[in-house]
Formats: structure tokens, sequence, C-alpha cells
């Protein structure tokens, strides 16, 4: 039997695959890394330098880590994995985001768009999402810091809404669909999964080729 591949549907934030003769395992893998290994980055460390609104620090450091930011995965490395030895970061492992805002006479909304990043590429996916309203005279001053990470550490470097697997129209089909929040586009978090499960069977082929095997007498 021929294994094949098609493309039902495909934007930025969702791809729709139907799979012709290929196990229903491997689908399966791809949708579970898809969810909580595909890394991607987020806002994990927040300094607060002035904060004069109603809400404490802890409410606004949460609310910066559930923004989607724009990610690429050739150019940033997850921290654990960099050698620059440095709490905050460096530019291989981390993006630093500021924001600087003060409501003078009338109530301010503070959005995503009010976030200004470091580098060209690593920013919110959408600015309307709000993350503080002002009242007159109040101000939020912070720095933040955005690395990679994966879903199964933290539901902030989930890259996924949704990742489903389920029966095709004819016998041996089946349909994947990926939507993502917007950091990856759907086409390369599934690919990114794909590139993780090959690594994951190198490393496991590698291990099992150096074990020494005692024969039985």
């Amino acid at each position: 039997m021929t294994s094949s591949i098609n493309i039902l549907e495909k934007t930025d934030q969702k791809i729709i695959l139907k799979f012709n003769n290929i196990p229903r395992q491997y689908l399966n893998a791809i949708r579970r890394i898809s969810i909580s290994e595909v890394p991607i980055l987020a806002i994990d460390d927040v300094v607060i330098l002035e904060n004069s609104s109603v809400m404490h620090d802890e409410a606004v450091a949460h609310r910066l880590g559930l923004i989607p930011l724009r990610t690429e995965l050739n150019r940033f490395i997850l921290p654990d994995k960099c050698d620059c030895n440095n709490t905050l970061g460096c530019s291989k492992c981390r993006v630093l985001l500021i924001l600087d805002s003060e409501s003078s006479e009338k109530t301010k909304l503070v959005t995503s768009g009010d976030l200004v990043s470091e580098d060209d590429y690593v920013k919110p996916v959408s600015n309307n999402i709000p993350i503080i309203t002002l009242a007159p005279g109040q101000k939020l001053k912070f720095e933040a810091y955005a690395r990679l990470g994966i879903g199964k550490d933290h539901a902030k470097w989930q890259p996924t809404t949704a990742a489903i697997v389920k029966d095709g129209n004819e016998t041996n089909e089946s349909i994947l669909i990926i939507e993502t929040i917007g950091s990856l586009t759907a086409e390369e978090t599934v690919m990114a999964a794909i590139n993780i499960i090959n690594s994951k069977l190198n490393n496991f082929s590698t291990v099992i080729k150096s074990l020494d095997f005692q024969k039985g007498n």
C-alpha cells in the first residue's frame, strides 16, 4: 500500500492534513509533541521598575506571560542549552521587551501593542491584548524577558490551541488538525514536531547500538 500526505487546508494558524496508510501512532505522536514539546517564546521574567496601578506586580507578570509572541526557532535556543551562564540570558536565549506607560488626565488602556521589543521580529502576535487599565496619575514601567520553553513545563509555552487526530472517510485514512496561537505558523509547528520525533528516534537508535548485550550461555 502506498503512503501519502495531502494538505486539505492551510493558513498561518491552521493546517489540516490527510494521511493515507501511515500508522495512527505516528500521527498521535505529532499531535502530542505539537502540544507539549515544540518550543516557543514567552515572557518568563519581569522586572517591575514602577507600578502605581491597582494591580499587584505578580498579576501583571502573569498577564504578560500569556501574551503570544512571534517566534523564530532557528534563531534562539533553550536557556538550559545556552552557554552564556547569565541569569538574565543573552541574545541567543532571550529577548528584552520594555514598557513605560503613564496616564495623565484620562483613563488609559495599556495593551500588548505598547510593548517595545529589542527584536524586530519577536513581538506580540496581536497589538490589542489588554494588559492593564491605568487611572489618571498611575504609571507602569517594567523590563520583561522572553525565553523559549515547552508546553509540558508551562501552558504559556504551549504553541497550539487545538491538536486533533480523527478518522478519515476511507480505510487507513487519518486526519490531523493543528491550530496555533500564532507564535509559530501551523506548518512550522508540525515540521518542528516531526523534527523532534526524528531526533528522538535517532537518539534511541544510537543508545541501542551502544549497549553491550550479554549473550546467554
